[in-house]
């Protein structure tokens, strides 16, 4: 656990969240500033920055992330829907812990 890590926080219970799924590897809510009707977060309760500090014995994790995204995506109505990882800061990263947005159903605001 990082200390300053939003998502360690709310992953700890420290900072509350609209938690939809939780299991001992991940968990899952909504985003805070949806861009899409839905608009979720996967993140892994391990604190990695960066998909770029993943190796092999993080493949089940990421692995697991994947496949949970469908199964969220078709609980919130979704027939399609985008997934995305930003990594770095030039790859759009805000918050420094490895997760995946899922995301779909039209933009906000229209």
């Amino acid at each position: 656990m990082d200390e300053n890590c939003i998502f360690c926080k709310i992953v700890n219970g420290v900072i509350p969240s609209k938690k939809i799924y939780e299991d001992e590897a991940m968990i899952a809510f909504f985003d805070i500033k949806p861009m899409a009707r839905v608009h979720l977060l996967i993140v892994p309760k391990l604190h990695l920055e960066t998909l770029k500090d993943c190796d092999g014995s993080h493949q089940a994790l990421l692995g697991k992330m994947l496949l949970l995204a469908p199964v969220l995506a078709k609980e919130h109505g979704l027939s399609g829907f985008k997934t995305l990882i930003n990594t770095g800061r030039e790859g759009g990263q805000e918050v420094f812990h490895l997760h995946m947005h899922v995301f779909g159903g039209g933009l906000t605001g229209s």
